[in-house]
């Protein structure tokens, strides 16, 4: 089978405009993501699913230079995007690692692919992680029926809930191990200036090539360095709120 992750993105945020392009350590902070991921070793492909739109067009001309693999789709429809590119690239099962959780741990995203492997489900979640540090699988099969079953057109906030919400999929769990601790308002994830400053602070420390064990000991290490995004979180609820999608679907089965 064909395991390839997915990375969505798309430059328009309002929130922290073209934040994928921002520098960290010289380079575009995406490139950084990119690289730590190869290191998954369950994985065929990295594609990066971008919007057709004009104004994701520099990004796509850095990547193509790096001759990294990109798709470019509905730039409300993730999901649909996300068909379209399974399609391409004849993709069995998705590992969806969004653009903004720039932290993501390619060691987990092979964790996703054995559980997968194992039991044969449609749909794998990560739970009990910090924010923004939780990828997901997705079986082409499963993401087939959402696209065909949605009942709307705008899928880009919330859309893993499609297959967690609507009781017709097969869902496992990759659960953090026990013993693991983490503060609870610790963010890891890109949306807001507040969490680039905190980014640029993990990359100095850490390098680029870390896990999430190595984030967790820094952040025992220094927990001041919580304080930088400590008063986002209202901010980010109510902007999910008002952003979800619908995510019921329509009974044709």
């Amino acid at each position: 089978m064909n395991y390839d992750i997915f990375i969505p993105i798309r430059l328009s945020s309002t929130r922290l405009p073209k934040k994928h392009l921002k520098i960290i350590k010289d380079k575009p902070i995406i490139l950084h993501l990119i690289k730590r991921l190869t290191n998954a070793k369950k994985i065929r492909n990295i594609v990066i699913c971008t919007t057709d739109q004009k104004v994701d067009d520099p990004l796509v001309e850095i990547l193509k230079e790096l001759n990294v693999k990109i798709f470019r789709g509905s730039e409300k429809d993730i999901l649909n995007r996300y068909l379209e590119a399974a399609k391409k690239f004849k993709t069995d099962f998705i590992i969806n690692a969004d653009g903004d959780d720039i932290y993501a741990d390619p060691d987990y995203v092979d964790e996703i692919v054995s559980i997968f492997e194992r039991d044969n489900c449609d749909y794998v979640d990560m739970i009990g992680f910090p924010f923004g540090m939780a990828s997901v699988g997705i079986k082409f099969t499963a993401l087939e029926k959402v696209c065909k079953s949605k009942q709307t057109e705008d899928t880009s906030t919330g859309y893993r809930l499609f297959f967690t919400k609507n009781k017709i999929f097969n869902v496992s769990q990759l659960k953090l191990e026990k013993g693991i601790i983490f503060p609870k308002n610790l963010r890891l994830t890109l949306d807001y200036e507040e969490d680039l400053l905190l980014a640029k602070e993990i990359y100095n420390e850490l390098g680029t090539n870390f896990r999430l064990s190595h984030i967790l000991e820094l952040f025992s290490k220094k927990p001041e360095l919580l304080e930088i995004t400590n008063e986002l979180d209202l901010k980010y609820k109510k902007h999910w709120d008002k952003n979800l999608t619908d995510v019921s679907i329509k009974d044709i089965y």
